[in-house]
């Protein structure tokens, strides 16, 4: 069925909750996310997400990758909203810290129920004690089964 072309776009009286939860790592998993700039990159990408008329509710991850914890805007396509975080904070940490940087090409996102928020904030606040116990693919893992997602394992660590 094909929508007239104002009503493909916008939905001005739409109510929208959608909270998501994005992890990624960095390319092959290096370590190479600092502990001294690590905050300066979340705020750096709290400004991208701002910039696309999301909130940032929460980010954290560890020298190898990164969860962010997103409020959403209804016309905000999760993968356009990474393509742009993954892409100008690669290159901020290349221009602005001259550190050699680079994200994994996939991620993965999960919904997160208003509910649930709480319990993901303290989560991604965690990180670094998490992973004292847990790698970040043992992690990665573990979320796609407890969300259902179907991967071919060959693929999700490129």
């Amino acid at each position: 069925m094909a929508f007239p072309l104002a009503l493909r776009y916008t939905f001005p009286m739409a109510h929208v909750a959608l909270h998501t939860h994005f992890v990624f790592s960095t390319k092959h998993r290096e370590p190479t996310i600092v502990p001294q700039w690590r905050p300066r990159l979340h705020e750096y990408i709290g400004g991208i997400v701002r910039n696309s008329n999301c909130r940032l509710i929460a980010a954290g991850g560890a020298a190898d990758h990164i969860h962010l914890l997103i409020g959403m805007h209804q016309s905000v396509a999760p993968a356009d909203l990474m393509r742009l975080v993954k892409c100008n904070s690669s290159g901020w940490v290349h221009d602005e810290l001259k550190c050699p940087f680079e994200w994994q090409n996939s991620y993965g996102a999960f919904a997160v129920s208003k509910s649930g928020l709480d319990s993901v904030i303290d989560y991604v606040n965690t990180q670094e004690e998490h992973h004292r116990g847990m790698t970040f693919e043992e992690e990665y893992l573990a979320f796609l089964k407890k969300h259902g997602v179907e991967h071919d394992p060959k693929y999700v660590f490129e």
